[in-house]
């Protein structure tokens, strides 16, 4: 029987909500190997975690509240002191918008005010902390991640030479989904390494700006834990041979 394609989706939707893809490329990205990851998380001086009680007063979908709070980061790293709260509203519901039904709110509150500005302050100084260590790189909002067969081209959230910076904004420690999307990431820039010579991230750095959490990741020790086979080329056929088309057969 034929089979059937996938209409297209942006890394990160395949990446945290199709599992399966990635399970086949590292089955023992497990809870063990998570928790054993997230051992090795550290803080930044003088950063103050966002308080539960303050996030619980927002009225804001929370993905909202801490997209909200990435885009004003953004501009403040930019060279916008004091970003316009309306331009910041409009760019990160548009964000949310290519993962969610995301709605434009009416306006925002106080203390929605309160939390996105907390959260984006703590990633300014965590990205300047990194940037003043390697001085030499430039950072990059929104770095492209390209496609592959039925994944669409996306974005991540920031690079810095070497190293891919994804944000999460989540009362948790950093979960097997938050290493599914860099994973993801990461060998769709390498297929696209391999057919245009360009550069490719050995290092991920994670940031949790709501809790005062990093955790800083080599990507060939990652992918060495995670899969059956550490081959960079066979990694990135196999997932070449899986997106060509969809496993469900009509």
């Amino acid at each position: 029987m034929a089979l059937k394609r996938l209409p297209f989706r942006d890394p990160r939707t395949v990446a945290r909500d199709i599992p399966g893809v990635l399970d086949m490329l590292f089955p023992r990205l497990s809870g063990g190997l998570v928790a054993s990851l997230n051992r090795k998380a550290f803080s930044f001086e003088g950063i103050e975690p966002v308080s539960n009680e303050m996030v619980d007063q927002s009225q804001l979908q929370k993905a909202m509240l801490f997209e909200l709070a990435v885009t004003r980061a953004e501009q403040i790293l930019a060279g916008k002191l004091d970003p316009q709260w309306e331009g910041c509203i409009q760019v990160a519901a548009k964000r949310q918008s290519r993962h969610f039904d995301a709605k434009i709110p009416d306006g925002i509150a106080d203390s929605d005010k309160s939390v996105a500005e907390h959260a984006a302050q703590n990633l300014v100084a965590m990205l300047r902390s990194v940037q003043e260590q390697h001085s030499g790189s430039q950072l990059e909002a929104s770095p492209v991640i390209p496609g592959m067969g039925w994944i669409a081209s996306g974005a991540g959230d920031f690079s810095l030479g070497k190293f891919l910076i994804e944000v999460k904004h989540t009362g948790r420690n950093f979960g097997a989904g938050d290493f599914r999307q860099v994973l993801m990431y990461w060998i769709l820039k390498y297929a696209e390494a391999i057919e245009h010579e360009v550069d490719i991230w050995s290092d991920c750095l994670l940031l949790n700006p709501r809790r005062n959490s990093a955790l800083l990741i080599n990507f060939d020790t990652l992918l060495h834990s995670a899969s059956a086979s550490s081959n960079r080329v066979e990694l990135c056929e196999l997932l070449r041979s899986i997106v060509g088309f969809d496993l469900e057969r009509r």
